[in-house]
């Protein structure tokens, strides 16, 4: 993606933002980054035909940015691959739910045509225009990750399917013992690759144990290199099993276009922080771009300025600013990125600005 234009959405009132192949989101609390990342959230629900139910389930004064009294409509522009393909849409607020005003596709900056005009769903997914299937693979692609779960009954204790649940990696990681299972029969050397990077930050883990039954229903199993015992999820910390779920989203064979995560350093030790790092540094040096909101400065060390996006909410509307060398130059040369962000420096993106 080259850039996002959002208009009216929660607490975006009209922000563009140009991306790049790795983009860090920072700020305090409340700032809107979590806004920014189920913007693509909404848009897979409008891309899926979802649009009336999912306005009806959240409540349209929850989408709108500043509830019905302030706006009545949201809209949004993104363009792909150095502005080759694009899509934008205008939908306003009618009788208790959206009409979509002005829905078209985009080629080289041209945005004359129009694939729908005054409908309450989205046609992308059903117009005959040539040019769709281009914005369809991606948005049929677009997953904002979350590992956050990781109690007893998170989605990593789920069962899944070897014949179903292999083809994606789910939002909440409930199909990883499939996925992975794929991965071991098809792709053993990117199979090798995942379990020497969590053996990194874990040395008492040996493998996984990947046993579908007769059916082809799995869990997630593994083995410890100091006994035979077949231990499951549970038996591991909360920060391992996110680990694992973020090596394997990172390192899988075929990498989506677009990978959108929302603190993938929570519960990790400093160490797997830092290999963290590398796998974002990888996949986005393979052409996947990284979108991830994240509160870690021990993260934001590992990367240059352009990598990171502040992010802060002034007069109840969220604004981005990316940050650049040229910036912090004289700064850079004593100290590093995360300690400019420790001490104010860096004075967007934080509780006080």
């Amino acid at each position: 993606m080259d850039y996002i234009t959002i208009q009216g959405y929660k607490s975006i009132k009209d922000q563009t933002l140009h991306l790049k192949p790795i983009n860090l989101l920072i700020g305090s609390n409340g700032s809107g980054k979590s806004n920014f990342l189920s913007f693509f959230q909404f848009l897979k629900e409008i891309y899926r035909r979802n649009l009336g139910q999912y306005t009806a389930l959240l409540g349209a004064d929850r989408i709108l940015h500043k509830g019905l009294e302030t706006t009545d409509s949201i809209s949004f522009k993104m363009e792909f691959k150095n502005g080759t393909n694009g899509y934008s849409m205008i939908m306003k607020m009618g009788d208790n739910q959206f009409v979509i005003t002005d829905e078209r596709l985009i080629y080289k900056g041209d945005s004359r045509t129009y694939i729908d005009r005054n409908d309450y769903e989205a046609r992308i997914t059903i117009t005959d225009n040539f040019r769709a299937k281009y914005i369809k693979k991606y948005l049929n692609g677009l997953i904002k990750y979350h590992f956050h779960d990781t109690s007893s009954n998170s989605p990593f204790n789920t069962t899944s399917s070897t014949e179903n649940d292999i083809y994606v990696l789910y939002e909440d990681g409930s199909n990883l013992a499939a996925f992975l299972w794929d991965i071991q029969e098809e792709h053993p050397k990117h199979y090798r690759r995942i379990i020497e990077t969590v053996k990194s930050i874990a040395p008492f883990f040996h493998d996984f144990y990947l046993n579908p039954n007769k059916n082809g229903i799995i869990r997630l199993q593994w083995q410890d290199k100091y006994s035979s015992t077949i231990y499951g999820v549970n038996d591991l910390s909360d920060g391992t099993i996110r680990f694992i779920a973020l090596s394997v989203l990172f390192l899988q064979p075929h990498l989506p276009d677009t990978i959108i995560i929302d603190e993938p350093e929570l519960g990790l030790h400093p160490f797997a922080i830092a290999k963290l790092s590398g796998l974002i540094q990888s996949a986005a040096a393979s052409g996947c771009q990284i979108i991830a909101a994240t509160q870690s400065a021990d993260l934001l060390g590992y990367f240059v300025p352009e990598d990171v996006v502040t992010v802060d909410q002034i007069d109840g509307e969220t604004q981005f600013n990316r940050l650049t060398t040229e910036q912090y130059k004289e700064w850079l040369e004593v100290y590093t990125l995360d300690d400019l962000w420790r001490r104010n420096i860096i004075a967007n993106g934080q509780p006080n600005y």
